[in-house]
């Protein structure tokens, strides 16, 4: 696999990369080093650059600079949930393939929720500049309807159940998201708070 014509082919024809995708074999780690860490990095350093040149913005706060060590920390940390979030996605796909009429392929769940990642993780490169990174969220909705086109291929659902599949896997993925990120946002509060001390 090709990273670069993978991730180029996924965003600009979804439908024909799909079959292809369904049809390879991997591993779990295989895809990870592959492609998962890879295009997930994208983001992460940008959002360490943006950091670094821009700062911390907080609602209602305002902007603060940030030092280098809490920079690193919280674009490790974004990097880690990232890895993790994807991980659970594919179990939660997996899990719910026979609601759904599909078929239970934990390989095939896990390269449905990559690929249709790979949107998002280009976009993470808007990190750098933060007025930008809003932009990230028009790309993540198009890797949702890039999932809803890969359900029926990897996941043998019949098309007529890949919305409501879709729709659930992205309600149960958003507070998966929001439980991790409030246990990064304590981790990176007591890391903070003992760098002050």
């Amino acid at each position: 696999m090709n990273i670069v014509s993978r991730a180029t082919n996924i965003v600009t024809k979804p439908a024909e990369e799909w079959p292809v995708i369904a049809a390879e074999t991997t591993t779990v780690g295989a895809l990870y080093t592959s492609y998962i860490l890879p295009l997930a990095a994208i983001g992460t350093i940008a959002k360490f650059v943006g950091l670094m040149i821009f700062g911390l913005t907080i609602p209602f706060m305002g902007t603060r600079s940030i030092g280098l060590g809490s920079a690193l920390i919280q674009s490790i940390m974004q990097l880690v949930v990232g890895l993790i979030i994807v991980y659970v996605a594919a179990l939660i796909v997996d899990a719910l393939a026979p609601t759904f009429e599909g078929e239970k392929n934990f390989m095939q769940a896990l390269k449905v929720i990559a690929f249709s990642q790979t949107p998002a993780w280009l976009a993470g490169v808007l990190n750098v500049v933060p007025l930008l990174a809003i932009l990230i969220i028009v790309a993540a909705i198009y890797g949702i309807y890039v999932l809803y086109l890969g359900l029926p291929v990897l996941m043998k659902c019949p098309k007529e159940k890949a919305v409501g599949y879709t729709a659930l896997v992205i309600i149960i993925a958003i507070v998966i998201s929001i439980i991790l990120g409030v246990v990064m946002g304590a981790i990176i509060g007591i890391t903070g708070a003992a760098g002050m001390g």
